[in-house]
């Protein structure tokens, strides 16, 4: 079993005030596989000190200084990458193949378009009369979720550092060692104590600390919509900026026409990859009602050929959700689909007949799907696949629309429509032909999918703050 019983406060690995041990499970055995501890309030206090005494000299090093920090920390990045992806492995479920190839890299994907951003950026900018200012914005406290961790964990902590800020980061005690390994990463290389902290911990007690704690100037929170909603509320008293990534409930609009052999392939494997679990996953498959049969049996070729097994072991199959909540909240859903006259055409509710235990879901595709239907408004985080009928494309793009979130939608079809198309539908991201956005494109959405954007020069503004300065010569 991996031991990760200690928090990384102020450049040292330090034992909890107070805290509560607390085992990992994993998905594919439903056996314990890591031990932390659970932090407290005071952790995060220490954590916060530790901080605030770190930015008085942190916000005053150079970009090439921050760079240089910066490059280091991809050179320990690397070196781990291997220990990490097998720990994503272990821990949430994705397979050898997925956490090797697409976890562990995301995190690289974090930082080296926000690299190529810091070099460029412009923190003094004249504007008439004015100076505008670029400036670190404080202590940054930092919320990241299970289910691509070391992506969200980049996405903030890369920006945080290139903006000269110190930070707090609590990472889901779901799959919390994979954190504990970038925090040995950022000590190898060398980052000042305090700039970065790690407190281990679950929501309501070191995540509540986060979001109400007076000397942290902003959360950055990555998760579900309701989290996000108490964090804001929480955050709201000490007046700190909140900076949220949400859920969502990505369309897939099919254009009329389109040539589905070519076009559905790349975007419902958006949907199996991660067995379903992110939060741009275009589940809602809308087409046109003369293309609706062959649709169909498009999407029930693609989905009923996967498979699902141990995720540590090498292959192309899909590994088990990350735990037993996800798991009956997604089997849930899919019986909702059927109490409600939605035809399932492969997969179910029942465990896999290969499996005998484990979180695992069979990869499904529902047809004859109503927007009113339960499967079609909420979340479903798992490989599960919906398609709906439209008349005419305005009514598939009123469908499209038809969420409370907007964080991500996908066009299928002729590159040259979907551009014609894509400024009527309300998402953060809109990606054609494909499912998921390039290194460092802005990332968030509309809506309840949160607000503030991550990557790239964009992520790198939302963790500043802007001063002007008029008058002086």
């Amino acid at each position: 079993m991996d031991s990760y019983k200690q928090n990384y406060i102020d450049g040292k690995w330090v034992d909890s005030i107070g805290g509560t041990p607390h085992q990992v499970i994993n998905p594919a055995t439903e056996e314990p596989i890591t031990e932390i501890v659970l932090g407290t309030a005071a952790d995060v206090d220490a954590a916060v000190a530790a901080a605030k005494r770190a930015f008085e000299s942190f916000s005053q090093t150079s970009r090439d200084e921050r760079l240089a920090l910066m490059g280091r920390i991809v050179e320990e990045y690397k070196k781990r990458m291997p220990d990490i992806a097998r720990s994503v492995a272990a821990e949430m479920g994705a397979p050898l193949s997925v956490a090797s190839g697409a976890q562990a890299p995301a995190g690289l994907g974090g930082f080296l378009p926000t690299i190529e951003a810091l070099k460029n950026f412009e923190f003094v900018q004249q504007e008439g009369a004015a100076t505008v200012m670029y400036e670190p914005i404080g202590v940054v406290g930092m919320i990241t979720p299970w289910n691509w961790p070391l992506n969200q964990i980049a996405l903030k902590v890369a920006p945080a550092i290139a903006a000269g800020n110190t930070m707090i980061l609590k990472p889901s005690e779901e799959c919390p060692g994979n954190a504990a390994i970038f925090a040995e990463v950022m000590d190898a290389a060398g980052v000042p104590p305090g700039v970065f902290n790690l407190v281990q911990g679950d929501g309501p007690t070191v995540g509540a600390a986060i979001s109400a704690h007076p000397g942290i100037d902003m959360v950055s929170f990555t998760g579900s919509t309701r989290a996000g909603i108490m964090v804001a509320k929480s955050a709201a008293d000490t007046v700190k900026r909140v900076h949220q990534e949400l859920g969502g409930k990505s369309p897939n609009l099919v254009l009329p026409g389109a040539d589905l052999e070519t076009v559905l392939p790349p975007t419902i494997s958006g949907v199996m990859v991660n067995s379903g679990q992110s939060c741009i996953a275009p589940t809602r498959v809308l087409v046109h009602k003369d293309q609706e049969q062959e649709a169909i049996a498009v999407a029930t070729k693609i989905v009923g050929s996967q498979t699902v097994g141990d995720p540590m072991v090498e292959g192309p199959h899909l590994g088990p959700v990350v735990n037993k909540a996800q798991h009956d909240k997604i089997r849930g859903l899919i019986q909702s689909a059927i109490d409600e006259g939605a035809k399932l055409e492969v997969g179910g509710p029942d465990l896999p007949a290969n499996v005998n235990r484990g979180y695992y879901i069979k990869p499904t595709v529902f047809s004859g799907v109503t927007p009113d239907m339960r499967i079609a408004k909420e979340e479903v985080f798992g490989p599960v696949v919906t398609i709906m009928k439209y008349d005419d494309l305005d009514e598939g793009v009123r469908i499209a629309n038809d969420t409370e979130y907007g964080l991500s939608a996908v066009i299928s079809g002729d590159p040259v429509e979907a551009g014609k198309v894509a400024p009527r539908l309300r998402a953060g991201m809109v990606i054609v032909n494909n499912w998921g956005p390039g290194p460092g494109t802005p990332f968030g959405g509309y809506k309840r999918s949160g607000n503030g954007r991550e990557a790239g020069v964009h992520g790198l503004r939302d963790f500043m703050e802007v001063k002007s300065l008029t008058g002086a010569s």
